[in-house]
């Protein structure tokens, strides 16, 4: 079974202070081309084999952002933290991972069943 690993950009994005603020939707396309290869690698930290869909969930000024070949882009109506919930309930049949280290969002995806990994595990070293 395909696992689903679902990133907050946001929340990715803005843990790392190389001037994404000037430009969000720029800073999400780097985003979203690093996280090309998760389709057929996976994640280090996540048990669950490849293949896996990718999903990147935007909001703001960063919702213009289009999907890939192997990462889809969901842009958020409103807030995406309610999004990125939504897209768990969605597709709790399979082993979903939400990327994020914010506790909130953490506690509430946790909550509706997925597993949470911080930031950090996509973010730029």
């Amino acid at each position: 079974m395909t696992s689903v690993i679902i990133i907050d950009a946001a929340n990715v994005v803005g843990s790392t202070p190389d001037g994404w603020w000037r430009d969000r939707p720029r800073a999400t396309r780097r985003l979203r081309d690093r996280l090309a290869p998760l389709a057929d690698r996976g994640l280090p930290r996540w048990p669950h084999p490849p293949p896996a869909e990718v999903i990147l969930v935007t909001e703001g000024r960063a919702r213009g952002v289009e999907s890939s070949d192997t990462v889809t882009v969901v842009a958020a109506p409103g807030s995406g933290d309610d999004t990125i919930v939504d897209l768990v309930t969605q597709y709790a049949a399979r082993p979903v991972v939400v990327i994020t280290s914010d506790r909130g969002l953490r506690q509430r995806v946790s909550d509706a069943g997925a597993h949470t990994l911080p930031a950090s595990t996509v973010a730029p070293e």
